[in-house]
């Protein structure tokens, strides 16, 4: 690194490759506040792709250009920023730092190539970072380390760099190395001395950014001194982790090793994801054309970071499940192409952001779009034939036309009115199918209604649109409850989620207490009569029956037993009594919630050969399992959940505690990996309706959590009075 690149502005014109290795895709990865966007600014400035920080031609910004975006100051979307650099298209993928975004992040790893890891000088490393940092390690992706907020009063490039490189580089020390050191300015009156400028440590030349603009010259013999021994390590971390042998034998030997041969090897290193050089990057002073570091940062992407030519063949099948052969980046190979993320124009309609992994996509034709895999979240599986509308490159909120999108490439599809997040575009004469990529569980219930009656008739088609686009929330119309509910994964996601709701779909909706499914049931034996005698002129009514009811095990249901002798009930009646009693059941014997697990056994009763009918009858086995349930204990049982908690070792003691105030009982814990442990415990669900919040705090953001239904099990008795309590209230 450090060779002068030519840059070719890129502003007010859509950037089109004509192969995919002129092409590089990078997602910005980092907790939010870290500088991401404001990093991809700059480099949108250095490229020429803007005419001031942060802007195009009608004043709009490159990045978090979305309402919702602007009142909330967070990035809450993934976001492309194409910019081009010494001939080649970078793809920026500015995903968001809050982890009930994290949807978004999982779909710009999809789509890139290489990640690189934005860490802010002043404010270090969270635990959610380090966690992504692992899933690029265990799938090979290359990445690179930026640091920013240099201007902060405690920033310290240095410190951060050996942090960076004790976290990121645990295993592997020769790993993660600076490419360049700072150059400090004269100390301020705070005594913070601002970076002014790199020394590049592989040229041994000065790059000063003071002017407002990359200047390079020749280092005086004091910077000399301070490249000299952090070069010796940075060539010997290179060499090691080049796997060259004889290269290592020559230097150790004393042999100069020419910079191309360095470059070379730290360019295949990166991009073989073995080695993570780690850089500096700050935005553009008022007026300069460039911001510090933002030269040699577009310099490692085009120099370091992969093509798409070096992703590995993608695994496919057909949309029924039958294999097909893998498939490699290739413009003239069948299409393959991916939604990687869906939104809402008020002008076009819906808009899909796609990676195109082979063929070439063009404006005006017919695709086949499938849908599978996601139906557990409200996708329904799909498979059909679209007409694709205009291809266009986005920049901030402007759509630049494209006459193509080649296999490698980004590009915005219109039109396509099923397509979801997610799905597969592929040729109509041999649909493809790829396997969905990993997406976080939506954990926190949020149950809402509609604000009036006009909202609820556009509430389901706002709500099937919210889905489409984000894959990580999951729609739920509960049967026993009987409420609408948004599974999210965080209050903010909740939030951005009612916003879109009434901003882009005009629906209003309130939030309201979600419910947990509770049933009753019997703690003993007991017998009811129900007596429905009415005789009030004309036509009268006349059922009497006479019940017994005992619990049974858990999972029974309700079992209904005939043992009436005699004809004491008439035989086309015994149904009648039934229906009676379940109906009853479904409603509720004493707060309102289904009963379940016990017998009812119908033992005798009357009847009135002119006065007795179905509805008689159904009225009273429905008064003799209420009359039985006044004589009786009844319990309320309530759902139990099987949690399994990863979190790292020093939160167990603190999960543990937590878990124990919330009812749940610990069953076993068990290693995960180097310095991660599984928690698995039975919590009843009415204590972790929040759980998901909740253990972000307890872990410091590093926990996350499943749950599955295990049973339902008798509430304890101080509980179950106040559950009571509020049913009564509500009745």
């Amino acid at each position: 690194m450090g060779a002068t690149s030519h840059q070719a502005g890129a502003a007010g014109r859509a950037l089109t490759a004509d192969r995919p290795s002129s092409v590089r895709n990078v997602v910005l990865v980092g907790h939010s506040g870290s500088g991401k966007t404001t990093l991809v600014e700059a480099l949108a400035l250095t490229a020429g792709a803007v005419n001031r920080a942060g802007r195009v031609e009608d004043g709009a910004t490159v990045s978090d250009y979305d309402e919702i975006e602007h009142r909330r100051q967070r990035s809450v979307q993934l976001s492309l920023v194409p910019v081009e650099w010494g001939g080649i298209k970078i793809n920026i993928l500015d995903t968001p730092g809050y982890a009930d975004f994290v949807g978004e992040l999982r779909a710009g790893l999809r789509a890139a190539d290489a990640a690189l890891f934005v860490v802010s000088a002043s404010d270090g490393i969270d635990g959610a970072t380090r966690m992504v940092w692992d899933e690029c390690e265990a799938v090979g992706m290359p990445r690179a380390i930026v640091v920013t907020h240099l201007e902060a009063a405690r920033a310290d490039y240095t410190q951060m760099a050996n942090i960076c490189g004790e976290i990121f580089g645990a295993d592997d020390p020769d790993a993660v190395i600076p490419l360049y050191l700072p150059l400090h300015g004269p100390a301020g009156p705070d005594g913070h001395a601002p970076v002014t400028g790199l020394l590049g440590l592989l040229s041994q030349r000065v790059y000063e950014y003071s002017s407002g603009e990359r200047a390079e010259r020749d280092p005086d013999p004091a910077e000399l001194a301070l490249i000299s021994g952090a070069r010796s390590r940075l060539i010997e971390g290179i060499i090691a982790e080049s796997e060259d042998e004889s290269l290592m034998d020559r230097y150790l030997g004393g042999e100069d090793i020419d910079i191309k041969t360095l470059v070379d090897d730290l360019e295949r290193a990166v991009a073989r994801g073995t080695f993570h050089p780690v850089l500096m990057a700050a935005p553009a002073a008022e007026g300069a054309k460039q911001g510090l570091g933002t030269v040699e940062l577009l310099e490692l992407i085009t120099g370091g970071f992969p093509t798409p030519l070096e992703r590995p063949a993608l695994a496919v099948t057909a949309p029924d499940g039958a294999p097909r052969p893998a498939v490699t980046c290739d413009p003239a190979g069948p299409l393959l192409a991916e939604v990687v993320k869906t939104s809402s124009d008020p002008y076009v309609g819906r808009v899909s952001l796609v990676r195109v992994f082979s063929g070439t996509l063009r404006p005006e034709e017919t695709v086949h779009v499938s849908g599978h895999g996601l139906a557990d979240r409200g996708h329904e599986d799909h498979d059909v034939d679209e007409r694709i509308g205009t291809l266009t490159s986005p920049f901030g909120k402007q759509q630049r036309t494209l006459t193509r999108c080649i296999a490698g490439d980004l590009a915005c599809v219109a039109k396509l009115t099923r397509a979801e997040t997610g799905d597969t575009l592929s040729a109509k004469d041999g649909p493809l199918l790829m396997e969905p990529w990993a997406m976080p569980d939506p954990l926190l219930p949020l149950a809402i209604e509609a604000h009036s009656k006009a909202d609820e008739d556009k509430l389901s088609q706002g709500l099937a649109r919210l889905v489409a686009e984000d894959p990580t929330m999951r729609l739920e119309q509960n049967p026993h409850t009987h409420q609408v509910v948004l599974w999210c994964l965080g209050e903010a996601h909740q939030d951005v989620a009612l916003e879109r709701l009434r901003t882009r779909y005009g629906v209003q909706v309130d939030a309201v207490p979600h419910k947990v499914s509770l049933r009753e049931t019997f703690g003993a034996k007991a017998a009811g009569r129900g007596r429905h005698v009415k005789q009030s002129g004309g036509h009268g009514q006349f059922a009497i029956c006479e019940i017994e009811v005992e619990p049974l095990p858990p999972g029974s249901g309700i079992e209904f037993v005939d043992k009436v002798v005699g004809g004491s009930v008439p035989r086309q009646f015994i149904p009648s009594v039934e229906k009676g009693v379940r109906t009853q059941a479904a409603r509720g014997v004493a707060a309102g919630y289904p009963l379940v697990d016990v017998r009812v056994t119908l033992l005798d009763g009357k009847a009135h050969s002119v006065d007795s009918s179905d509805a008689a009858f159904q009225t009273a086995g429905a008064l003799a399992l209420r009359e039985a349930a006044a004589e009786a204990r009844i319990h309320l049982l309530e759902p139990v959940a099987e949690l399994s908690v990863l979190i790292p070792d020093e939160y167990v003691g603190s999960v543990m505690s937590d878990l124990a105030g919330r009812r749940g009982r610990v069953v076993g814990t068990e290693q995960a990996g180097p310095g991660r442990t599984w928690v698995r415990a039975e919590i009843p669900e009415i204590e972790i309706g929040r759980y998901a919040v909740e253990l972000r705090s307890v872990s410091h953001g590093t926990g996350r959590f499943a749950r599955n239904y295990a049973r339902h099990e008798p509430m304890p008795p101080q509980i179950a009075e106040k559950v009571r309590e509020q049913a009564e209230k509500g009745t």
